[in-house]
């Protein structure tokens, strides 16, 4: 029987692609890949890509996005980014605290995405 294999590509939309970039690159620092298609930014993120494109079916700006959807990062230091993130305003869903998979906290985006960042130890 054909089956899915697992999560391979993470891709989020909104209508200010521009914003995202700054967003995702500036303030939270992933850097964006150099080959991305029309209409998305691609971000060098391991092992999964994660990308930020523009609507592929339109939705109204009220809807509030992601919601029933977890998205997780792995982050070298939670406290650390919880901290930086923070002081550069960026909304925060919940502060740092221990989890089942280590220290975690989740921010919300510009765009109403919650994303929730936690350390992932060295192996």
């Amino acid at each position: 029987m054909p089956k899915l294999i697992g999560p391979d590509f993470i891709g989020i939309q909104t209508k200010d692609l521009d914003g995202a970039l700054t967003f995702y690159r500036d303030v939270v620092g992933l850097t964006p890949s150099p080959k991305a298609p029309p209409g998305a930014v691609v971000f060098d993120t391991r092992p999964i890509p994660f990308a930020v494109r523009t609507p592929i079916e339109p939705f109204d700006d009220g809807q509030k996005l992601g919601v029933g959807i977890a998205i997780w990062f792995g982050c070298d230091d939670a406290d650390a980014l919880h901290a930086h993130l923070q002081a550069k305003g960026v909304e925060i869903a919940f502060a740092p605290k221990d989890g089942p998979f280590g220290r975690y906290f989740a921010f919300v985006d510009p765009f109403g995405y919650t994303i929730t960042a936690h350390t992932v130890l060295p192996i």
